[in-house]
């Protein structure tokens, strides 16, 4: 009797990833729990785009730009999923079993380690915090197919043994953060335009009163003098929370507005610049990124001009936003 369970029938070999996944974007990756929702979402028959109204609401958080997620009420108001935390009261192995044969599926924080689809980033060279969502597991043959950032793969051998911890399990490793996916209400929703825009319209009510960058601009100029000293690996660290989280965000946010008027939305014309206002702040965040870099070398640059031009396409956009929200 076969030990492998599965449950959406995907070839690794042929799978392609969803076109807000695309080559010629900004940020072809954005964080990992998104992409993993864009690539699960997009393969259970669902559009994507309408989750990314999260990103209207996001904001700087001091030390860090806020790291967005598809937000589990929009996952049920929009696609009748219901996402939540799982308690853990066995190993995480004979969850993940369990779990897709009742026909759901698991989000799981891992060890990127060991994780072979990150081959030159962490693979076998850093221990980094991820999320997957197991799709194909056999126990008895070691193997596993996954959801992970911007695509679907595969691993197997000690690299699925020391994923679930199943080597010499150490007791001081804690448990993973694991969410339970529930399908059982999933829908096509024949109003998902209008579900949408309500979901926009919540966010934009939580959105920040003023404009985030101002205070993301303050916080890198105030950092920039030490930025040099602490070394590259610290700076990978420092762009991906402060600009790259940043250009995702506007990016998302460009292609939800896009989204909204490509399908008859009230305002289009707003919608669509305002888009074009957020396409701005992720184009500028990238620039600011290979920018800063130079600092981390030790190289004086002057970023007075660039920041300035991020503030004011993002003030652009959240007051075309506003208006529109108004509306």
């Amino acid at each position: 009797m076969s030990s492998k369970v599965s449950l959406l029938p995907i070839d690794v070999d042929t799978y392609e990833p969803h076109e807000l996944h695309a080559g010629e974007r900004d940020w072809t990756e954005t964080n990992c729990y998104i992409d993993l929702w864009i690539e699960l979402l997009s393969a259970l028959g669902l559009d994507p785009h309408p989750a990314n109204a999260c990103a209207l609401s996001a904001g700087f958080q001091g030390d860090q730009w806020m790291f967005i997620k598809y937000e589990p009420e929009d996952m049920r108001d929009l696609y009748g999923i219901d996402v939540g935390e799982m308690n853990i009261w066995r190993s995480v192995i004979d969850h993940v079993v369990e779990q897709l044969k009742f026909g759901r599926f698991l989000t799981v924080e891992v060890d990127s380690f060991y994780l072979p689809d990150t081959a030159g980033v962490a693979y076998q060279i850093a221990h980094t915090k991820t999320t997957i969502v197991p799709n194909v597991v056999d126990v008895d043959n070691r193997y596993l197919e996954y959801f992970h950032n911007a695509g679907y793969f595969a691993l197997d051998g000690d690299d699925f043994d020391r994923i679930f911890n199943l080597i010499d399990p150490d007791p001081r490793v804690l448990l993973p953060y694991i969410e339970l996916v529930d399908m059982s209400r999933m829908q096509v929703r024949p109003d998902l335009v209008e579900v949408a825009v309500k979901v926009a319209h919540r966010h934009l009510s939580l959105a920040p009163a003023d404009n985030p960058i101002d205070a993301l601009a303050a916080r890198i100029d105030s950092d920039l003098p030490t930025l040099a000293d602490e070394g590259l690996e610290n700076f990978h660290l420092y762009a991906f929370g402060m600009l790259r989280q940043c250009g995702v965000t506007a990016e998302l946010a460009a292609d939800f507005c896009s989204w909204l008027a490509s399908n008859g939305v009230h305002g289009e014309e707003t919608l669509t610049e305002a888009a074009g206002h957020y396409l701005d702040v992720s184009h500028g965040m990238k620039s600011l990124q290979m920018q800063l870099a130079r600092a981390a070398r030790g190289r004086k640059v002057d970023l007075a001009q660039s920041l300035s031009a991020v503030e004011q396409s993002w003030g652009s956009a959240t007051s075309l936003m506003r208006q529109w929200h108004a509306n």
